[in-house]
């Protein structure tokens, strides 16, 4: 070919230059919107995680929250089920950002960590979990059988008393295998508590999270005893509701005071629930509150609420705590007594009652931090 011509040479379009400016350009874009997101808050070194120890009553639905609530915002919910004397513990030496427990505080947890609110977050059940080969599930028990077997009173299964509540069964000649909790346990509180009210000698000294057990085998956490109870024939045990479905465990009938045996289960907690009125602020007094022998025909009665134990002000747990964790830790509360209930029934935890749902929301709505509201 020829030369170009250099009219034709002049015409030509400088393509580098024109490119040039094209990338200069894309790059000062850029970085406009990469200042605005730091500015925004797009990015963040790290990922807030939220941590929480205590109760194994109410672990499998805190589980599932967790793993709910980080596809949803990001943030980490990290709940050790350790059992609700742990939780006491980490809560009031300011370990932990919320504790769980099955049981109110007493007086002298109320004054070791002044400024603690309860906060229902469900409620359950425990039940009288056996394994005795060939017995299906709703062995007719009470309160007061209940509490012979575990002070050593009643040691084989085919003892009178519980032969005259179960007439048509046939019940072994076995000595019966008693397991407890061996750790600090709201469902112990739970359990005690409902023994004291059904059966005389069940004193108070006997009632607690942590008590000396007059018999048993000890094992650590609802999920141990739930374990050890379907490794061990003629065995019995008290485990919340949700271990024994998740299992398929076999549980007893227990009599309600409306003189009905009825079984641990959604609908009978639900009704139990119904009953929980007249109860204190979140920052009161919580001691007294028990759904225990709630009144009803169908109602289960070895029910209990479970708690969240949360500081009103937030910045006593220190360097740990930022104004941006804390509002986190407020919404995801938040989160768990509104559109986190609707993942209870199908764990066999009965969704809370709104007035409750209410006096959660009034305890939220205190929680600050450096004296600034966090949720309005």
């Amino acid at each position: 070919m020829g030369a170009v011509p250099e009219e034709m040479e002049a015409r030509r379009p400088r393509r580098g230059g024109k490119t040039l400016w094209i990338v200069l350009g894309a790059i000062v874009v850029a970085g406009v919107i990469l200042g605005y997101g730091v500015v925004a808050g797009w990015f963040s070194s790290q990922p807030i995680t939220l941590t929480g120890a205590g109760a194994t009553f109410p672990y499998p639905l805190i589980n599932k929250w967790s793993s709910v609530y980080v596809n949803l915002t990001g943030v980490h919910v990290n709940y050790q089920s350790l059992g609700s004397g742990a939780g006491i513990a980490q809560i009031t030496q300011k370990t932990v950002d919320f504790a769980g427990t099955d049981a109110p505080l007493k007086p002298s947890e109320r004054a070791a960590a002044p400024g603690l609110l309860h906060l229902p977050e469900t409620i359950g059940a425990v039940t009288a979990t056996y394994n005795l080969p060939g017995i299906a599930t709703g062995l007719n028990l009470t309160g007061s059988v209940l509490g012979d077997i575990f002070l050593g009173r009643v040691t084989s299964w085919n003892n009178a008393s519980i032969q005259a509540l179960n007439p048509s069964v046939n019940l072994p000649n076995n000595p019966i295998v008693v397991v407890h909790r061996s750790d600090g346990s709201g469902t112990t509180f739970v359990w005690t508590s409902y023994l004291h009210l059904e059966n005389s000698g069940w004193n108070s000294s006997l009632v607690g999270k942590s008590i000396n057990w007059p018999v048993g085998v000890g094992k650590p956490g609802n999920a141990a005893v739930a374990g050890y109870v379907i490794q061990t024939s003629y065995a019995i045990g008290y485990v919340e509701l949700a271990y024994t479905v998740q299992s398929a465990m076999t549980v007893a009938k227990i009599k309600n005071p409306a003189n009905n045996f009825v079984l641990p289960s959604l609908a009978n907690t639900t009704a139990a629930a119904s009953t929980a009125t007249s109860l204190p602020a979140p920052g009161g007094d919580w001691g007294n509150v028990s759904i225990l022998n709630a009144p009803g025909a169908n109602s289960y009665p070895i029910s209990s609420l479970t708690y969240l134990l949360v500081y009103k002000e937030l910045n006593v747990l220190g360097s740990s705590m930022t104004q941006t964790k804390a509002k986190a830790l407020v919404e995801f509360i938040w989160w768990a007594v509104h559109d986190g209930q609707t993942y209870a029934p199908a764990l066999i935890y009965a969704s809370l009652p709104g007035s409750i749902v209410t006096l959660d929301e009034v305890g939220l709505r205190s929680i600050t931090f450096n004296g600034q509201t966090l949720h309005t």
